[in-house]
């Protein structure tokens, strides 16, 4: 259980912050670069659920959020062993496969794509949540090996699945936005 009651501490003041194990290291260590774009992701992904209207799918979302605070505390906690448990808290493949399934069922009721897809539409926060999702997935891993290869996976599903979802949306919602190849010569 998380409890509060204040919320500055002045500890990270000379530009370190704490680890899970109680360590510190700099705020600009890799690691953190890490944590900060998944807590970004996390963010832009709260703002796109607003932007959706089916109940389903901002529950799929909101699923993601609570993993993404899990991948946090997993890249927040040092060490090469991956192994989950009652004191440290791991992505698990589990969590990849979901979103698998989530990926196979929306893109079983998409057409086939024809074109490469321009971020727009209904679906255009998503589609900003999913580039930032490609970068923290880029940050995360700039950690490897010290980074549980599952929670990369993660990330890496996250981001198709994001876009997926992006079809599924602008499918009710006049359709994807499609690149056209030298429209503009």
């Amino acid at each position: 259980m998380v409890k509060l009651n204040r919320i500055y501490t002045r500890t990270g003041d000379a530009g370190t912050t704490g680890l899970v194990d109680g360590s510190r290291v700099r705020k600009d260590d890799a690691r953190m670069a890490a944590i900060g774009d998944v807590d970004e992701a996390n963010s832009a992904i709260g703002v796109a659920a607003e932007t959706v209207s089916d109940a389903g799918h901002v529950a799929a979302l909101r699923r993601v959020q609570n993993d993404l605070f899990d991948l946090g505390a997993d890249l927040a906690t040092p060490g090469d062993d991956f192994t989950p448990s009652e004191m440290v808290l791991r992505v698990v493949p589990a969590q990849v496969e979901r979103l698998e399934h989530e990926i196979d069922s929306l893109n079983a009721d998409l057409p086939p794509l024809t074109s490469f897809v321009l971020p727009g539409g209904a679906a255009a926060s998503l589609h900003l949540a999913r580039a930032i999702v490609r970068r923290a997935e880029r940050s995360a891993v700039a950690v490897l090996p010290h980074a549980n290869p599952a929670a990369v996976m993660y990330l890496n599903r996250l981001s198709d699945f994001l876009f997926v979802l992006c079809r599924t949306v602008n499918k009710t919602a006049g359709g994807d936005v499609l690149w056209i190849a030298g429209a503009n010569r």
